[in-house]
């Protein structure tokens, strides 16, 4: 399987962060922060400097990671200025993955209402009236977009936005008729938030060509004291799941890139150190000689 890194999981200076992946044979660079800017926001010198880094490690790019449309709410529409502002920052994106290579721009969604849809009642108290496709109004543009340039959009299931679990992801896609330009950014441990169970539901529902991109990390979630501790690899909820996932991806030729996703620190601060005290479990399961195997 293709394995990766998001590098500022590591450091945000490019440089260092590609020679740390050479050490641990990580051949795929996601993008996000570099020299404390989101990706986008570069100059053009800084954007060819990146290029060139990469070019001297020897990287390829798997994804750029930017927080595209995360800002917006169901009281925004499209055209208006802060929808305007994202689709600007999502071309500029999508002309710097098509310098980079990169085959894929990651994109989120707008800001999650709780209850989407309901009855027995829950249709008239509960239900977040007309959020959804609010949602849906806002994303269309984007997808549209991708598809005049040939990019493919992976968005991601994310904590605090409307898509956070594969359902609503495949449902999405499935309400835009986009699953030519738009997949899913599956990111199990952010699922756990709503406890959508990674594996075999999660799994299930993105598994027959809505899946695109992986985002990796273990955490312990406690969804009614709202606390979200994140764990050292193999040592929180998703521990006995990942080895299901990496032989499951391994069994249905899953053909993108597993990117582990370097946000725990041992308590000292060090995303690094973190980092260093992950990948081992994290490649036992996910690298080319794991494949789930490890547990």
């Amino acid at each position: 399987m293709k394995t990766g890194v998001i590098t500022d999981g590591i450091s945000r200076d490019l440089d260092h962060a590609l020679s740390v992946m050479s050490e641990f044979g990580l051949e795929f660079a996601e993008i996000q922060f570099v020299w404390n800017r989101e990706i986008g926001d570069h100059t053009k010198e800084e954007n060819h400097l990146i290029k060139e880094l990469l070019a001297k490690h020897g990287k390829r790019v798997s994804c750029l990671s930017r927080h595209l449309f995360a800002p917006l709410t169901s009281a925004n529409r499209p055209g208006d200025s802060l929808h305007n502002s994202q689709m600007e920052a999502l071309r500029r994106v999508i002309g710097l993955a098509q310098s980079l290579g990169s085959p894929l721009v990651r994109v989120m969604s707008p800001k999650k209402e709780m209850i989407l849809w309901g009855e027995g009642g829950a249709e008239v108290w509960n239900v977040a009236g007309g959020a959804w496709d609010s949602a849906l109004e806002l994303m269309a543009p984007a997808a549209d977009l991708a598809r005049r340039e040939n990019m493919t959009l992976v968005m991601e299931t994310g904590n605090g936005i409307i898509v956070n679990s594969n359902y609503a992801a495949r449902r999405m896609i499935d309400d835009l008729d986009a699953k030519d330009c738009l997949k899913t950014l599956w990111d199990p441990a952010n699922c756990c938030w709503c406890h959508e169970l990674a594996w075999p539901d999660a799994y299930e529902e993105v598994r027959n060509g809505y899946l695109g991109h992986i985002h990796i990390k273990d955490v312990q979630v406690d969804t009614p004291r709202s606390h979200l501790a994140v764990r050292e690899y193999g040592q929180g909820q998703l521990a006995l799941l990942f080895p299901k996932i990496a032989a499951a991806l391994a069994g249905d030729g899953y053909g993108g890139v597993v990117s582990f996703e370097s946000v725990y620190h041992p308590g000292n601060g060090s995303f690094e150190d973190g980092f260093r005290a992950c990948i081992a479990g994290f490649l036992g399961d996910f690298g080319p000689r794991g494949m789930g195997t490890s547990q």
